[in-house]
């Protein structure tokens, strides 16, 4: 099973091409670091609610939209 982070950066990924949109687009609108990005998207950050909020806006969805799918394992 993957880790919450792990699915949150495929989601991540999945949305920013399906939009046709390169990680340096992606950051430059949501306003956070390349690198950073590049971090989320493989499940090694953990972002903070500005940053998913940030993310949740230019994809232009909800928090619960941007978290869609994601299942948390105990």
């Amino acid at each position: 099973m993957l880790s919450v982070a792990s699915q949150l950066g495929k989601r991540i990924a999945y949305l920013r091409l399906k939009k046709g949109w390169s990680q340096l687009t992606l950051a430059i609108e949501a306003q956070i670091n390349k690198n950073y990005l590049s971090d989320l998207e493989r499940g090694r950050r953990n972002p903070s609610l500005v940053i998913l909020s940030r993310l949740a806006a230019v994809f232009e969805m909800d928090l619960a939209e941007l978290l869609k799918g994601i299942t948390v394992y105990e």
